[in-house]
């Protein structure tokens, strides 16, 4: 609270007391479309007020977020049509709040606002003016009718002045405090979402769990499986003519060797797209700045990660979805340069991935594996955010969930 500039806080109090006053009319607006319901009339009128009335509360509700951090957890999705609406519990919030917020969180703002203004007319219009406004006139306890109570009544509007500019700062908090207890989904509603977000994350994981297994064991019987099945008869066929003719059995046993290192290999891909080695070795940072080596473009990785390891599905999921982004940008994109930055700041693990391509990439299309990268952090209660418009450039940003009270440290690695 003590960071941030008195005067902005002072603005902003200014313009929840216009919002306030505005508010009224929308709640007027679906009270009305209420008390016509018993007519009729008020069935088509009741969803589209009740939309406008939840932008007006979501806009509440993102204030409250982006000027005090405490965030209102918005109470989900609008009901359509009346009588759905009539039983969403988040309506009826939505329109106490309408109601309360003129009385309470209006009234609580103008209070640093009344302090300022009365003090800029004590500072400002008092010491100029008191001759004209004669006997009776006071400003605040001091009687003004001469020079010195006129300077008196300036210091006491500068007092003024410099109260309100530090009351406003916590005029928004306690009034960010207020409205998220207003707006705020209840308990029970966020449970259910919980619950809910966690059976859809759970289907997700399993689905991912089963195609992973599906990929595997395709590999395994079209790759390693069949070069060791051919091994094996190549083998067969060197050993019977070992005897009988020598050099034959030689040139088989050749292609023995030669069909092993093919199975070897096959066994390594299938390992390294399972769990890659330098990520099992060396962690995360060390991975992406491998994946970061094997590209071709101009890839720019600074790791801020705290010492050791993080929880190993953490970093397997990061990595992958590093992997995916880097191979989107490489044939989709059009990009020439990459910069991936992984942070940690204490709660969660977050990374970025920047590139100068020509955007217009949509997760919600599936397009370029995007849409399994959110599904794959979904399971981990982690977000894929998106910033690609027409002409580039991209920037995705990943979050994790993933608690951890280890400083960090800095390095950066360029490879081209």
């Amino acid at each position: 609270m003590g960071e941030r500039p008195v005067g902005k806080a002072l603005l902003r109090c200014q313009l929840l007391s216009l919002a306030a006053l505005a508010l009224p009319l929308t709640g007027g607006l679906v009270v009305g479309a209420l008390l016509l319901l018993p007519v009729g009339v008020g069935f088509p009128l009741l969803p589209p007020a009740a939309a406008a009335l939840r932008r007006r509360a979501d806009r509440g509700r993102a204030r409250a977020a982006d000027w005090s951090g405490l965030a209102a957890g918005p109470p989900g999705p609008l009901a359509r049509g009346a009588r759905a609406v009539l039983g969403d519990e988040g309506f009826w919030r939505d329109l106490r709040w309408a109601w309360l917020e003129p009385l309470t969180g209006g009234l609580l703002v103008a209070v640093p606002l009344c302090l300022f203004w009365y003090g800029v007319f004590g500072a400002l219009v008092q010491p100029f003016v008191w001759r004209e406004l004669g006997e009776g006139n006071w400003y605040a306890f001091v009687p003004v009718g001469s020079a010195g109570t006129a300077l008196a009544a300036l210091f006491l509007g500068l007092g003024f002045v410099a109260g309100a500019l530090w009351l406003a700062p916590r005029v928004l908090a306690w009034h960010a405090r207020w409205s998220r207890r207003v707006l705020a989904a209840p308990y029970r509603a966020e449970l259910v979402r919980r619950i809910d977000r966690l059976t859809g994350t759970r289907a997700d994981a399993l689905d991912i769990q089963a195609a992973e297994l599906r990929r595997i064991e395709r590999d395994l019987h079209d790759g390693a499986q069949a070069r060791l099945v051919a091994l094996g008869m190549t083998l067969e066929k060197a050993t019977l003519l070992v005897d009988s003719d020598p050099v034959t059995a030689r040139a088989l046993l050749a292609e023995v060797r030669v069909a092993s290192e093919r199975a070897l290999q096959d066994l390594r891909e299938l390992v390294h797209g399972v769990l890659p080695p330098v990520l099992a070795d060396r962690g995360l940072g060390d991975a992406v700045r491998s994946l970061a080596l094997d590209s071709f473009l101009d890839v720019c990785v600074e790791v801020r990660l705290p010492p050791g390891r993080l929880p190993a599905a953490v970093e397997s999921a990061a990595y992958f979805a590093v992997a995916e982004l880097l191979t989107n940008a490489a044939k989709h994109s059009g990009a020439r340069e990459v910069r991936i930055v992984l942070d940690h700041d204490g709660a969660g693990l977050r990374v970025s991935v920047a590139d100068d391509g020509r955007g217009g990439a949509d997760p919600s299309r599936g397009g370029g594996g995007l849409l399994g990268v959110r599904r794959r952090l979904g399971t981990f209660d982690g977000t894929l955010a998106l910033d690609s418009p027409p002409g580039g450039p991209t920037l995705a940003t990943l979050e994790i969930p993933c608690a951890s009270s280890s400083p960090k440290t800095s390095s950066c690695s360029g490879t081209g």
